[in-house]
């Protein structure tokens, strides 16, 4: 019986138009991000400072390939920004906005280039495909 754990051992990955069209939507979600950040009239300073803030959790990885994985995409996915810009929103907290869009700039940014949501195996195992050096063709 396959568990959770084992059922992500053959990533499947996104491939030929699809991983495309994800990359693209990916920098449309930066430039959305930027966007929206330039729009709040925030201070870019914050934004340089906090830009690679979520890769820390590249620090995950020191325990292991599933509990890297579930770190990297605690931090690279976009349910937490989105949530936390919704509750900024709602809460009308200005710098809880500005911490969310930058949060979700760098996801765009990130799998633009590439860099999906890791799978257990192994860090360089993406939705998007392998990265590093033996890419799938």
């Amino acid at each position: 019986m396959k568990t959770l754990a084992t059922s992500f051992e053959s990533p499947a990955p996104a491939r030929d138009g699809v991983r495309t069209l994800l990359r693209l939507e990916a920098l449309a979600l930066l430039l959305a991000a930027l966007a929206l950040y330039a729009r709040i009239g925030n201070d870019w300073w914050l934004f340089a400072k906090l830009f690679l803030i979520p890769d820390v959790s590249f620090a995950a990885y020191l325990f292991g390939p599933r509990i890297g994985a579930i770190g990297y995409n605690a931090m690279h996915s976009t349910t937490g920004p989105i949530a936390l810009g919704a509750a900024a929103l709602a809460l009308n907290q200005p710098i809880g906005l500005a911490i969310a869009l930058i949060w979700l700039a760098h996801v765009g940014f990130d799998r633009a280039l590439g860099y999906g949501l890791k799978y257990p195996t192994g860090f360089s195992d993406t939705h998007l495909g392998r990265i590093g050096r033996k890419q799938e063709a």
